[in-house]
């Protein structure tokens, strides 16, 4: 499926990086479940690059983040998520490994949490969106020093409802996962 925004094709399948537009779950006009199609990277003065993640721990009380965090949360729907092992090597340097795919154990949608907002350029509004990080698991943090804030299909409706607390929701996000090594075609 293509949806041709502001220069960007909708992405429904395959890897999916910063400024991609994908497929996005946010309260409709009602409140009510709806997808919508949203650009990844929140744009913030002074910053020249999109932020796409956005820490759990200070999102309420950062001004980029702090509207979005009050009443406009959205979540990404993914088979998994991927992530670049990062660790310090024996002479002190910090060296990327192997590639991992991640999702909840047993489950085949990863539901990650995130925020979003309206921008605007030359006139046009448009939606983005931003994935909400934390602290990872103890067996994560082996990979990566953050990981997303994934939900259970459950909390969907609260996580987007306008209304709800999103501090409150935060137990209820799902830590066991599991990562297998990627497998990456060399010279494709």
């Amino acid at each position: 499926m293509m949806i041709d925004r502001l220069g960007k094709s909708l992405i429904m399948e395959g890897e999916i990086f910063p400024t991609n537009m994908v497929a996005v779950i946010a309260p409709d006009k009602d409140g009510n479940q709806a997808v919508f199609p949203m650009l990844w990277g929140f744009n913030v003065r002074g910053i020249n690059h999109p932020i796409v993640n956005a820490r759990v721990e200070s999102a309420k009380d950062k001004i980029s983040f702090k509207e979005a965090w009050k009443s406009h949360r959205c979540v990404v729907p993914a088979s998994w998520y991927y992530e670049w092992e990062h660790y310090i090597d024996s002479k002190g340097k910090s060296v990327t490994g192997d590639k991992y795919s991640i999702q909840p154990v047993g489950e085949s949608v990863t539901y990650l949490a995130g925020l979003y907002q309206m921008q605007e350029y030359r006139d046009l509004k448009y939606p983005v969106f931003t994935i909400m990080t934390r602290e990872p698991t103890e067996k994560l943090r082996k990979i990566h020093d953050r990981m997303p804030l994934v939900l259970p299909y459950d909390a969907i409706d609260d996580w987007i409802n306008p209304n709800s607390n999103p501090s409150a929701l935060l137990e209820r996000a799902v830590t066991e996962m599991v990562a297998d090594k990627s497998n990456l075609a060399v010279g494709m």
